[in-house]
């Protein structure tokens, strides 16, 4: 569960390394996101040589989150960081590679890029 104002680590190669939620699309008075969920972000931390600069605005979405996500089949999964990757306009990711395992939520919201990068899709 991901909300204005929390930090998240970033998963990808692009340079950042932590960045700060502070609008989550989707609807006016939405109020949390979740795997699969696009948000808006400002970058807090970053290598000097990487892409994104510190204080750039980018689109993130969410790949990882420590609230638990409920499945159909009853079971449910959670993971140890709220983490997500940065994307572009065309909802690809902006990195070459992904680090760490991600839901398979991502996947099912269209984001075949990013599940195809990642080392283990659970």
């Amino acid at each position: 569960m991901i909300q204005e104002e929390t930090e998240l680590d970033v998963a990808d190669n692009t340079g950042a390394k932590k960045v700060k939620c502070f609008r989550i699309l989707g609807g006016t008075r939405r109020r949390y996101a979740f795997i699969g969920d696009i948000v808006i972000a400002s970058v807090k931390e970053a290598n000097p040589k990487g892409v994104v600069k510190k204080g750039d605005k980018v689109r993130v979405v969410i790949v990882r989150t420590k609230k638990y996500t409920y499945r159909k089949d009853g079971s449910k999964l959670r993971f140890y960081d709220n983490s997500g990757v940065i994307i572009d306009d065309k909802n690809n990711p902006r990195g070459t590679r992904i680090f760490g395992s991600i839901a398979r939520e991502v996947r099912d919201k269209g984001f075949i890029k990013i599940s195809s990068l990642a080392p283990e899709v659970i």
